[in-house]
C-alpha cells in the first residue's frame, strides 16, 4: 500500500511544471537582480526542500543552507527584503494550494501542512536574519571606514593648522610689542588703544588653536584666584567690545571666593564664554544683558555665566560642545570644545541650557580639592 507521503510527492511531482510556471508568474524579481535567474532557480530548490521536508523530517542545517546563500544574494543583489518575503509567500501559497488539491483527505493532510507553513516560516526567519545580520556588518564597516577617515583628516588639519598658526604668532608678537612701545613713547597717539585690544583678541584666539592641538601631558600648574577679581579683570578687558555691543553685565560672585586652579586655563574658559554672549546678544533688540553668578551648593561650585539672547535648539545643544562643530559664520567651533576639555581638567563639567528667556552656560567645580571660602 502506497503511504500517504509517496501519494502526495508523487502528485506534487507530476503537477510541478504547473506549480514553478505559477510561481514564476507571480514572484516580483526586479530587472536590476543581478541574481534574476538564481531567483527561479531557488524557487525550484525550496520546492525540493519541500517535497524532502514530506517524506521526513529536514535537519536546520539543510533549511539554514538555502536561507544563509538566498540572504547572501539578496544582499549582493542591492533589492528590497521585502520583495524576497513576498515570493516565499507566493511560494508557500502556491504549495499549499497543489496539496489542498491532491484529493488526500483533509484529516491526512493536516500534519504535512503545519509542516510545510513551518519550513517556510523557518526558512524566512533564518534568510532575512541573515540578510539583516550582513547588512549591519557592513554599515559598522562602512561608519569605522567614516570614522577613521574622518580622524585622519582632523590629525592632519591640526598639524596644518598648528604649523601655521606658530608661524603666524612670531610676526603677531612682533607686532604687539611694538604696538606697546608706541603707546610708550606716544601715550596720546589715537587707536592704540582699539589696535591693542584687537590684537590681543587675535592672540587670544592664535592661543585657541594651539591649546586643542597640543598634548597636555604634564600637569599644569594651580593657584589660588579670586574669582570676583578675575571676572572683574576680564569684563575690564572686554569693556570695548561690551560697549560696542551695547551689552551691559551683572556680577554677583562673592568677593571672598577663592578657588584653585590653572589661572590662565580658568581665565580662557570665562573669557571664551563672555565673548560667545557678546555675539549672541548682537542680533538681540532692546536689553542686552549678561548676568555672572556663583552658588555655594553642598561640596560644589555652581558658576553661571548667562545672556538674554535668542534661545540656542536642543539639537544643537546636543553637538554644542564638540570639535569644529559652529554655528557662526566665521566661527572655529574649537572655543566651547577647549572649555569642556578644560574643566574636565579641573575635576567639574560644564553644560547649556536655553529658553525663550536666557541661555546659560554652567559650570560646575568640586568644592572639596579645588574651591576654598576666607572667612569674612
Amino acid at each position: 500500500m502506497i503511504s500517504t507521503s509517496d501519494r502526495l510527492i508523487a502528485f506534487l511531482e507530476e503537477h510541478s511544471m504547473e506549480f514553478l510556471h505559477n510561481w514564476r508568474s507571480n514572484i516580483v524579481i526586479s530587472e536590476q537582480d543581478l541574481y534574476k535567474e538564481e531567483v527561479l532557480q531557488n524557487g525550484l530548490r525550496m520546492f525540493h526542500l519541500v517535497k524532502r521536508a514530506i517524506k521526513n523530517p529536514l535537519t536546520e542545517e539543510e533549511i539554514q543552507a538555502l536561507a544563509y546563500k538566498t540572504a547572501q544574494e539578496r544582499v549582493e543583489a542591492n533589492v528590497n527584503i521585502s520583495e524576497f518575503v513576498y515570493n516565499v509567500n507566493v511560494g508557500k501559497s502556491e504549495v499549499i494550494k497543489w496539496v489542498s488539491r491532491s484529493g488526500i483527505e483533509w484529516t491526512e493532510l493536516q500534519p504535512y501542512l503545519e509542516d510545510i507553513n513551518a519550513l517556510f516560516d523557518r526558512f524566512s526567519y533564518l534568510a532575512v536574519k541573515q540578510y539583516t545580520d550582513i547588512r549591519d556588518k557592513q554599515l559598522q564597516e562602512k561608519e569605522l571606514y567614516i570614522d577613521q577617515t574622518h580622524k585622519e583628516r582632523l590629525t592632519i588639519l591640526g598639524q596644518m593648522s598648528s604649523s601655521f598658526v606658530h608661524e603666524f604668532r612670531n610676526p603677531l608678537t612682533s607686532i604687539i610689542g611694538f604696538t606697546k612701545l608706541l603707546q610708550h613713547d606716544y601715550p596720546d597717539l589715537p587707536y592704540l588703544d582699539i589696535m591693542q585690544h584687537e590684537l590681543d583678541q587675535l592672540n587670544y584666539r592664535i592661543a585657541q588653536f594651539l591649546h586643542v592641538s597640543r598634548k597636555e601631558i604634564i600637569e599644569s600648574k594651580r593657584e589660588e584666584i579670586n574669582l570676583s577679581a578675575m571676572f572683574k579683570e576680564l569684563l575690564e578687558f572686554l569693556y570695548p567690545s561690551l560697549l560696542a555691543g551695547d551689552v551691559s553685565t551683572t556680577l554677583e560672585v562673592d568677593e571672598s571666593l577663592i578657588i584653585s586652579g590653572n589661572k590662565d586655563e580658568l581665565r580662557q574658559v570665562f573669557l571664551n564664554l563672555i565673548m560667545n554672549s557678546i555675539d549672541a546678544l548682537q542680533i538681540e533688540k532692546g536689553e542686552r544683558l549678561i548676568r555672572i553668578r556663583s552658588v555655594l551648593q553642598a561640596s560644589t561650585l555652581h558658576l553661571s555665566i548667562s545672556n538674554n539672547g535668542p534661545r540656542i535648539q536642543q539639537e544643537t545643544i546636543n553637538a554644542i560642545f564638540e570639535p569644529f562643530y559652529t554655528t557662526k559664520e566665521l566661527g572655529t567651533g574649537i572655543g566651547l570644545f577647549i572649555c569642556k576639555k578644560l574643566i574636565e581638567k579641573h575635576g567639574g563639567e560644564i553644560t547649556c541650557y536655553s529658553t525663550d528667556e536666557k541661555t546659560a552656560f554652567t559650570i560646575k567645580l568640586p568644592l572639596r580639592s579645588s574651591v576654598t571660602t576666607i572667612p569674612k
